[in-house]
């Protein structure tokens, strides 16, 4: 016993050393109060410095891991490294694994949701980093639904208070179209159809930009218009072998998924190429089409800001003097009628405005119809609605006498 030592309780001198499985302990004899717990050593610190951690204080009673949090971790350091990213990559995710896992929110989730989170904490990490990953290959990888994984990875960013920048369009492009099996010769591919990887990313990243400076891209998933200008850029290369493939056949030679709006995002992509070749001479006697237009795709790209400002109108300034000109004009003609007879010719047609497709055809609005109201004269009526009703003074008075007459029946009858 060691000497001056009482028991804080009953304050007792006989203490005794009880050894407690691996752990000795200092017991009072007379209460059976533990005094003092055994000590472990638990970290590596520690047992360098051979200092004595009480087992309260030990990481093992305050940070212990459950088994579903190990294995979500482990798939944390098992994507980064099917994904081929640094080891700082790795670190960050975990750490933000853990952080995620702590909120009271994801803990209590559902299993789905958190295997979801795995994916997200490592998109957070790529995108802080400007490594071009998109949300569709992790949901992929991870075999998630996309709308799941976009909710959760929303939560966690605002309850994180991350900073996370939006990724790179330009390194989008590059990252998708390498997985494009379009630039080596195989058994499978044609030769017509293989490619020069450096002159198809060239090209798509120009109409990627032109998509772009056209609200094409605005609030919208990337890759569709990503993957529609891709088979236009292939097309435009060589389109004397190109033009008869199809969208869908462009993507399975090429091993890729067709997102659904790609159809839609490629005819509005050909819309707007056929309203900047209409403001090119050499174009203009040729009546494109947006089968032909393709052809002439490097020409359009080489002067794309001018035509752009040509075929649109962009912002009320040039609005007031697009109507200025045509008012100068008009007087003009007006006064040209007078002094000679000149053949009159057809206006062009002024330049449709630069806007995003929601705006130019915005969806129609379902308005719930009416609910149907039945009358059927078996309503019950207030007596405050009653007065209402009644026209003259003789109606009023026998609607008092009535009401008089209802008041005293009532005290007639006996209880």
């Amino acid at each position: 016993m060691p000497s001056g030592s009482r028991c804080p309780d009953c304050g007792s001198s006989e203490l005794v050393e009880d050894s407690h499985y691996s752990q000795s302990q200092l017991v009072c004899c007379d209460c059976g109060c533990v005094v003092t717990e055994g000590v472990l050593t638990t970290t590596f610190s520690d047992e360098g410095n051979l200092r004595e951690v009480t087992y309260s204080r030990s990481t093992g009673e305050n940070e212990q891991v459950s088994r579903s949090q190990q294995r979500d971790l482990r798939r944390v350091r098992d994507l980064c490294r099917i994904l081929k990213l640094p080891p700082t990559f790795e670190d960050t995710a975990v750490s933000y694994y853990q952080k995620a896992y702590k909120l009271s929110g994801i803990r209590a989730a559902r299993l789905q949701k958190k295997e979801v989170l795995v994916g997200c904490c490592v998109l957070i990490t790529c995108r802080q980093h400007n490594w071009p990953l998109t949300m569709g290959t992790i949901c992929t990888l991870l075999y998630a639904d996309l709308d799941m994984f976009s909710g959760t990875y929303m939560q966690i960013v605002k309850l994180l208070g991350l900073d996370v920048p939006s990724l790179c369009l330009a390194d989008l492009v590059k990252s998708y179209c390498s997985s494009f099996k379009l630039f080596q010769a195989n058994p499978s591919m044609p030769a017509k159809y293989v490619e020069d990887k450096d002159k198809m990313l060239s090209r798509t990243l120009q109409l990627v930009e032109l998509a772009n400076e056209t609200w094409l891209v605005t609030g919208r998933h990337p890759l569709p218009i990503i993957t529609a200008a891709t088979f236009l850029a292939w097309q435009s290369l060589r389109p004397s072998g190109r033009l008869t493939c199809s969208l869908a056949q462009f993507c399975k030679l090429a091993n890729v998924d067709l997102p659904y709006p790609a159809a839609s995002r490629l005819q509005e992509l050909l819309a707007v190429l056929l309203r900047m070749a209409s403001q090119l001479a050499w174009l203009q006697v040729l009546k494109l089409d947006k089968r032909t237009v393709v052809k002439h795709i490097g020409d359009l790209l080489q002067h794309r800001h001018m035509l752009v400002r040509m075929a649109f109108r962009d912002g009320p300034s040039e609005v007031e003097t697009h109507k200025q000109e045509q008012r100068g004009q008009a007087q003009r003609e007006e006064a040209g009628d007078g002094t000679c007879d000149l053949p009159k010719r057809k206006r062009p047609a002024s330049p449709a405005p630069l806007l995003p497709p929601c705006m130019l055809k915005p969806p129609k609005r379902t308005h719930p119809p009416p609910p149907v109201s039945v009358v059927t004269g078996d309503e019950n009526i207030s007596d405050s609605e009653i007065e209402q009703y009644l026209r003259t003074p003789q109606e009023v008075r026998d609607f008092e006498r009535a009401q008089a007459a209802g008041q005293g029946a009532t005290s007639v009858l006996p209880h």
